[in-house]
């Protein structure tokens, strides 16, 4: 009979303490992280969703239709995967069918896969032939994919080279789009993580908003 109490008030001491921590830790934390981030960080916690003006979209209740998240790669090209030659160009996705986020990931073939090296060389030389460069001008990242696959900046380098196809396409001058890429360029992560980048969408947006920008 003492053994049964014994074991009785053990299994009760058990739930009561799972109880206890599941509502502190399970529930309590949960809504304390969410509200800090809430109060702290409304943008960053709400997926750091951009408008078609390149502002943030708001809080809880969101502003203006977002048409993207600063921190995920999208894809700019028409209905048949055809680059559209007035936007800026994204590094190449392996995630699902491409840029899809709920399948984010990288291809998992080694440098020496005969396929992956096929592709970046139908990658080079697709966009040599789209910017009218040397094949050996492109660099790397215009031609690899991410680890995830949605790596939303690219290589302060392939932006620049994509200026004069872009500028052309939308009857720009090209210094002026030049000049736009280069006061959107972002610096090392406190001067020294990281490597300088650039990203398509907010670029994207911002090149929608440039006067005369007309998207022919």
């Amino acid at each position: 009979m003492s053994n049964l109490r014994g074991t009785v008030r053990i299994t009760g001491v058990a739930v009561r303490a799972m109880l206890v921590l599941t509502l502190l830790l399970g529930v309590g934390y949960s809504l304390a992280i969410t509200g800090i981030g809430q109060l702290a960080l409304p943008w960053q916690s709400n997926g750091s969703l951009v408008d078609a003006k390149g502002d943030s979209t708001g809080g809880w209740t969101g502003g203006a239709a977002p048409v993207g998240s600063a921190l995920l790669g999208q894809s700019f090209a028409d209905a048949h995967g055809e680059a559209l030659p007035q936007y800026f160009q994204p590094r190449p996705s392996a995630a699902g069918d491409g840029y899809d986020p709920r399948s984010s990931g990288g291809s998992n073939l080694g440098p020496n896969n005969p396929d992956l090296v096929k592709t970046i060389a139908e990658r080079r030389a697709t966009i040599a032939a789209r910017e009218h460069v040397a094949e050996s001008a492109v660099p790397a990242d215009a031609v690899t994919a991410s680890g995830s696959g949605l790596d939303p900046q690219i290589s302060p380098a392939y932006a620049l080279l994509q200026v004069n196809r872009v500028a052309e396409a939308r009857g720009l001058d090209p210094s002026a789009v030049r000049t736009l890429v280069e006061s959107m360029i972002q610096t090392r992560d406190a001067g020294f993580l990281g490597a300088e980048r650039v990203n398509v969408l907010e670029l994207n947006i911002a090149l929608d908003r440039m006067p005369g920008s007309a998207q022919r």
